[in-house]
């Protein structure tokens, strides 16, 4: 009779931890800082090329051309390359609307939430002629830097990112 107690916890416990398991599930990480720290991103000097994405889930444009920049990271991810997308969406929505939709997405690439509401001020420090409409793409290695604002297909996307990482 005890192998049967031993055998019947085991089986709820297991079944527990199948149904739980969703609960378990790491959250993604996703940073959320002001412009002041994120702007360190688009001054290194180094040999990997730097692709940042500015976006938003509220943006249609944006959410079509994600799986472009995904298939760019996946693509080149073990060369130096650094994909980082940067949300725009409100801070206190992080956990009810961007953290899952980066998780339903299975965006792999790194994410920031820039939560930074002056928008004029850092605006002009990406791009002096950005008009801040998304998406926006900064790509650039050392000296070599293209700024693209509009979305990408991907074959431009792909063209726009060898045009530096080739440089």
């Amino acid at each position: 009779m005890p192998d049967l107690k031993v055998n019947v916890i085991a089986l709820l416990l297991t079944t527990w931890v199948i149904n739980s398991s969703h609960i378990l599930k790491e959250q993604p990480k996703i940073k959320v800082m002001k412009f002041d720290h994120l702007e360190a991103l688009f001054h290194q000097d180094n040999d990997t090329t730097y692709i940042i994405n500015f976006w938003a889930t509220w943006c249609m444009p944006c959410v079509k051309e994600l799986p472009h920049f995904e298939e760019l990271n996946e693509k080149y991810s073990q060369e130096k390359v650094r994909m980082i997308l940067v949300s725009l969406d409100f801070a206190d929505q992080l956990n009810s609307r961007l953290a899952p939709f980066v998780e339903k997405k299975g965006i792999d690439s790194e994410v920031i939430l820039l939560d930074d509401p002056d928008a004029n001020s850092w605006i002009p420090k990406v791009d002096r002629n950005w008009s801040g409409a998304l998406p926006a793409t900064y790509i650039y290695k050392k000296e070599k830097v293209k700024f693209h604002e509009g979305s990408l297909s991907e074959k431009e996307l792909n063209k726009l990112f060898e045009g530096v990482f080739n440089s």
